[in-house]
Order: C-alpha cells, then structure tokens, then sequence
C-alpha cells in the first residue's frame, strides 16, 4: 500500500494540476455536504461562455503579429460576469475556465452580487514596448466589446495587467460606445473613476483573514512567525499588514529568491518586486534561501502568494508551518491538501483569502455607478467589515460540521449559488 501511495504522489508531482480540475474537484467536495440538485451540480461544472478570439497587433517594426485571446463567463446566476484579465504565454482556454468557476465561488462567499469570468492574452508583456502594449490591450477591448459591460461582464487587472491597462480598455470600449463607461472594469486608475485601496486590496484581506485565524487558533500575534512566498502585490501587502498588527515576518521572496531573518523583516524597507524587481532577493538579509526552502521554514504561519502548485505531493509532508494562507490563486494541489488535512495543519483557502480584490472591485462598481468616490479610509473600512462577515460565514460551517476551511468556504459559496439556481430555475 505504501508503494502505491508513494507512486500516486510522484505522478501528482509530475502533473500539476489544472485550475480547471482543481476547481471541479473542490465543486464536488461541496456537493457532498449538501442537498443540491444533481443538475444544478452539472451546469456549474461548465461555463455559460468560452470566447476565444484573434487579435492582430502592429509591432513598433511595423510586422503584424496575432495573438490569441480568451474569456470565460462561467456563472452570472447572482449578477454580472467579474473577473481579471492576464497577460501571460501560459494562458489557456482551460485556465480560463477553472479561474472563473474560483470566481463564481469567490463572490459567493463575500455575498457579492456577481458571478465568476475570467480571461487573457497569450502574450509575454515583457516582450512588448508600451505602445505594442496599449495598441494589443485596445483590440483586445473591441473583440469582447459584445461581450462586456458594466451589467453583463466586468473585467479586472490580473497577472501581467495593472490600472493601465484597464485605463486603456475603459477608453477603447467608451470612445465606441459613444460615452465615458467607467464602470466597464476596475482596478481603474482613481483619476478616472478607479477606486482608492483597490491596488494593495487582495494582500490587505489576507492580511485580516490570516489575522482572525491567528486569533481562531488562540495565538498571541505579537509571538507569531509568518514567511511570505511571492512579495508583489498580494504578498508584500500581506506582511506589511501582519507587520503593523505585530507579527514578526521573517521571510519574504521574489522570482529570485528569499531572504531570511529570525528577528523579523522590516517590511516597509524591503521593496515589493513590482515596485523594484530584483530588491527582494537582493535585500541584505542575514541569510539568502531558495523559494523552495522558505516554504518549509518552522514558522506558525506560511502563505503561499506567488504562484499556483507550489504545495503539491512532492513537499506537503515537509511544510513545518502551523497554519496556510492561501494569497496566491490555488497555490495549493488537491493531494497536498488531503496531506495537510491528515497532519491537522489547516489551511484557510485563496477564494476568502485573497477575495479583497474582487470586493473592493464592487466597491468600484458601485462609486462608478453613482458617480461618487469613497475615501480610502471608507474602502478599508468597509472592506474590513466584509472580510470578517465571509469569516463567521465560514468559521460557522468549520465548527458545526467539523470540516477543513476549504470545504467550509466552498460550502458557504456553493449553497448560495445553488440557492439562486432554485429560486430562478432553468430557462425551458
């Protein structure tokens, strides 16, 4: 028998796991706990649309070059389409689909009005000047122009986009559509009717996520170790926060590195990797690690908020962490979190984690919709509010049926989804 667990693992750590596999496979693990039509499990298991599309750009050499693009709407039983939009070679069809369902969930558990999309370009960003950049991002807006809109699909920055680019994608769909359309997408930039807090929003909810488990599990956060995989706009947002309410963060990393300081890092001198990339692994720390070593420092808290499958099979049994914070978007594979769940190490899951962005993203949504802007002091404060709602939503399922935190929130996401599925019921 051990042999065959031994294989089962090795073959998972030579197959990472898709967003759209995990995402099935956590949409099930719900359904058990729940008494959920068998056909409303069905058509959550697929999205409503896949658009893929051809977006001829105009290098700065004057050759033409196409790209392929995608968007998925997966669910908008609750509201419109929500969802980021990424620049990035790995982008497919399939990841796109399982982002969306995470999203589905992901504005289910924070009680938001809207369903789950997804999308992107198969582009390394890197490789584009800033002219090739905007003129690829404005096509872009014209081939989903049908697609979107402020009550049908709302797009966001994601990985490898930023304010921006959802700048330049608000402009292209506005000036066709013949008025200013704030409310297209979010993550805007504020002087255009972006929202104050949207930025640092997804690092500041694990922040307060991380901070309520700390306070769940009786700890003294002030005694409290926490490592920090990934220190760009989620995870350098993360520590800082954990930083000011007294934690003592003693490993952070970038694409090419870690550093390490059993006395704590000064978070606010360590600049984030989007800011100034390089400065992390260059900081000058007592030691220097691998990012692969920071994920196993003895620490009581580790939130993984680089990249997805970094806790897979091949390292779940030498994690020493106390508790798991998901920051990045399923950082965490299926067989490693039964491996965690078997060691009593409990993980709180990324779609409540990391959910800041998308609620101040609402919170967005609403001030274009009203025309009136909120002050930052407000966002953070209303955030705050709906970060802890989600947590006693999910902390209520954990303690009265005895489930991990991912099946908790799932829960939670799931039954309001399938809640909605019944009052509406299936169009003949």
């Amino acid at each position: 028998m051990a042999t065959a667990t031994a294989t089962e693992e090795d073959e998972e750590a030579q197959h990472e796991e898709s967003a759209l596999e995990t995402a099935r496979r956590q949409l099930a693990r719900a359904a058990e706990y729940l008494d959920v039509d068998e056909g409303t499990i069905e058509r959550l298991n697929h999205p409503d649309r896949v658009q893929r599309v051809s977006i001829p750009l105009q290098r700065d050499d004057g050759s033409t070059e196409v790209f392929t693009g995608y968007r998925a709407q997966h669910d908008s039983v609750r509201g419109p389409f929500k969802g980021g939009l990424r620049f990035h070679p790995g982008v497919t069809e399939e990841e796109c689909i399982g982002l969306s369902m995470w999203m589905t969930w992901k504005c289910a558990v924070m009680d938001l009005p809207f369903g789950g999309g997804k999308g992107g370009i198969v582009v390394d960003p890197k490789e584009l000047s800033e002219g090739e950049k905007e003129r690829l991002t404005r096509r872009f807006a014209e081939e989903l122009r049908d697609l979107i809109g402020p009550k049908h699909d709302i797009p966001a920055p994601d990985m490898g986009t930023g304010p921006q680019e959802m700048a330049w994608f608000m402009d292209a769909y506005s000036m066709q559509e013949g008025e200013t359309i704030p409310g297209v997408v979010t993550g805007k930039p504020p002087v255009i009717g972006g929202s104050y807090g949207r930025e640092e929003s997804p690092g500041r909810s694990v922040g307060i996520i991380a901070e309520q488990a700390i306070e769940y599990y009786d700890w003294d956060i002030a005694d409290t170790t926490v490592a920090v995989q990934g220190f760009g706009s989620v995870g350098a947002y993360a520590a800082r926060y954990l930083d000011e309410k007294g934690a003592k963060v003693v490993a952070v990393s970038d694409v090419d590195g870690a550093i390490f300081d059993p006395d704590g890092l000064d978070t606010q001198d360590v600049e984030d990797h989007d800011a100034r990339p390089g400065m992390v692994s260059g900081y000058d720390a007592p030691e220097s690690l691998s990012n692969e070593e920071l994920l196993e420092l003895d620490v009581d808290v580790l939130i993984p908020a680089a990249i997805g499958n970094v806790l897979t099979a091949d390292n779940a049994h030498d994690v020493q962490a106390d508790l798991i914070v998901e920051g990045a978007n399923g950082p965490t594979t299926t067989t490693a979190d039964e491996i965690f769940a078997e060691r009593g190490i409990p993980v709180v899951p990324d779609i409540l984690a990391n959910a800041g962005g998308v609620t101040v993203s609402y919170f967005e949504w609403l001030q274009d919709i009203n025309r009136r802007q909120w002050s930052l002091e407000r966002v953070n404060e209303e955030l705050h509010q709906e970060m802890l709602k989600a947590w006693t939503a999910v902390k209520a399922e954990v303690e009265a049926r005895d489930v991990t935190w991912r099946e908790a929130t799932y829960i939670v996401a799931l039954s309001r989804v399938a809640e909605a599925h019944e009052a509406r019921g299936l169009w003949p």
